[in-house]
Order: C-alpha cells, then structure tokens, then sequence
C-alpha cells in the first residue's frame, strides 16, 4: 500500500501531523508493506527566495490579528507538538520560500534519503535556533549530509534552479487535480483523502480501511494461452 503525504516545510501542522501519521503507522500490523511518498506543495508559491519575515509578523499580516493573538496561536502550536513529543520553538522563528527545500527532497528520494532529509528540515525549520531561511543554501546543504546525501551534489542541485522544478510543480498540480487547497492531505492507495493533522486514531483507521478494502486482481478467462514460468517456457505445438 501507498500513502502520499502533501505538505510544506514552512507549515507547523504538517509538522504536527506526520508525527500523528507515524504513531499510527507504526502500530500497524502491515508496517513493513506501506511505502511512504512526500509530495511538495507550497503555501507561499509566488514568495521571492528572498523574502524572509519572523513568523508572527506573516501571521499577523495574513489573518488581520494582533501580535498577541498570533503568539497566542503559536503557544497553542506548541503544546500541541508537544503532546506529541516534538520540540517547537514559539518564539522568534522565520517564514519564507521553501522551493529549494522541495526540489533537494526530490533529490533525496532518487537517492532513497527522502523521509530522513524532510524530518531534518522540520526539526530545523521548529525547533532550532538557526533559521532555515536566512543561512541559505549552505545550511540546506548541512541538513542534506546529515541525512545521508553527498555535500557536492546537493550543492549541485540547488545551483540549478531547474533542477527538480517540474517534479515539484507537477506534485503541485497534481494535489490540485485531487482537491487539495491546504496541507497535511494524505491519499492512501489512490482512494481515501484525510485533510489536516487528524488524530493517530483517524489514521490508524483509515489505513485498516484501505488495507481491507484492496481489491485483489481479477483475472478475465481468455483460455488458454502460451506463458512463461518456473518451469520454463511452452513450446508452441504445430497444428
């Protein structure tokens, strides 16, 4: 089974949510028979490399409330990573573009690296102190070795602003062709969506459901006919 999973690194409950995901996948009886996708999805497509603000001040802006009350929600952020074990800085964290970011996870999951570098990124990104945005490439290019990738290449993929750039602007579309308008979306084997961080509860059923509801292969009765298999191949009979 297959479970894709939209989402940004600039936002908190995607964060939030893979945990949940991760509590309940790892309880799962089939475990060991679920691949695991990240899929990119910008929440801020159109923001300049450049542009980097403290995160209350984009809250603020964005949804029209005070200092006070985007603090308020960051505190509730907080607690609630938290609950789930996940360190999470309230104060004084940075917002910005996260193409770069989406277009080297590209690259890692070539490379088999995907899930180490995303969860490197998050941490970063939440939790410490260093801001993600405003080192630049060269504090991308640490994350990158840290979960198992090569310095030069990741160097090299983020020189060339084409590299993986259809790959992430495909992911993108694609999450619109399935009705995504924000993230954590999950889409388990193509046939059921959970939109947002839901609890590991909801997870934990929704990946019983799809697992029961597999269909298995049908085959259609055409006769008989020459094949290949353990035992060799038939030879075709003169008629």
């Amino acid at each position: 089974m297959r479970v894709e999973i939209w989402s940004d690194i600039a936002c908190p409950w995607c964060y939030v949510g893979k945990a949940r995901f991760e509590k309940a996948l790892d309880a799962f009886p089939h475990r060991d028979q679920v691949e695991v996708v990240h899929r990119s999805f910008e929440l801020e497509p159109g923001r300049a490399k450049g542009d980097v603000t403290p995160v209350l001040t984009m809250l603020s802006k964005k949804y029209g409330m005070s200092e006070a009350q985007a603090q308020a929600g960051e505190d509730n952020l907080g607690a609630q990573a938290a609950a789930e074990g996940l360190d999470y800085r309230t104060r004084d964290r940075d917002h910005g573009n996260t193409f770069d970011m989406h277009r080297l996870l590209h690259f890692a999951k070539e490379r088999g690296r995907q899930d180490e570098l995303i969860q490197l990124l998050y941490r970063a990104n939440f939790a410490e102190e260093r801001s993600l945005f405003v080192e630049g490439d060269e504090r991308l290019v640490e994350l990158a070795v840290e979960a198992g990738l090569e310095a030069d290449d990741a160097r090299t993929v983020l020189a060339d602003p084409a590299a993986y750039a259809d790959e992430v602007r495909a992911d993108e579309a694609e999450a619109a062709q399935l009705g995504a308008n924000g993230v954590p979306f999950f889409v388990l084997d193509r046939a059921y969506g959970i939109s947002g961080a839901q609890p590991a509860e909801v997870f934990a059923q929704a990946l019983t459901q799809a697992w029961g509801e597999r269909s298995p292969l049908k085959l259609v009765d055409q006769g008989d006919a020459e094949a290949c298999g353990p035992d060799g191949c038939a030879v075709p009979q003169q008629h």
